[in-house]
């Protein structure tokens, strides 16, 4: 991952998430049941190849690593006209927190094998994509709601 020609972050196998906050994501998120299964899901997943080449391994299986990178146009709403509009996404000041948070989380369950982008900075991304694997997950994809003071 490079900004302004400069490799900021590189992994070997693993994941690259593209984290993104929404408008309805508050600071208290973090430590509640949604986030911490989210990251649960996201580490757990049994997505990597095993010896017969089926998806049966997950993360640690494997000894991979995870980039995060913090993606606001996730929510970018493009019903109307043909430019999106980003009104769902999380404004910066609850969003770069959020992001903060997760990437210690996360490096708390992966200790040193953990790498972020650079928040708000237009990143140049490379990623090689088996499979090509790309997996979408969301609270709604956990069958819990997304406001968390419902948890």
């Amino acid at each position: 991952m490079d900004v302004a020609g400069k490799t900021v972050a590189s992994i070997g196998k693993g994941l690259v998430v593209l984290a993104g906050f929404g408008a309805q994501d508050t600071p208290d998120l973090p430590g509640t049941r949604l986030w911490d299964a989210m990251i649960e899901k996201m580490l757990r997943l049994r997505i990597f190849p095993d010896e017969e080449g089926r998806m049966n391994r997950e993360l640690t299986d494997i000894g991979g690593e995870i980039i995060l990178v913090s993606q606001f146009t996730l929510y970018a709403d493009v019903r109307k006209g043909r430019r999106p509009s980003f009104h769902l996404s999380a404004a910066p000041s609850v969003a770069e927190p959020l992001f903060r948070r997760l990437v210690s989380d996360v490096e708390a369950r992966l200790p040193g094998r953990v790498r972020e982008g650079v928040f708000a900075a237009d990143m140049d991304v490379s990623l090689v994509n088996w499979g090509p694997v790309t997996i979408m997950l969301d609270s709604e994809s956990l069958g819990q709601p997304a406001n968390p003071s419902t948890l």
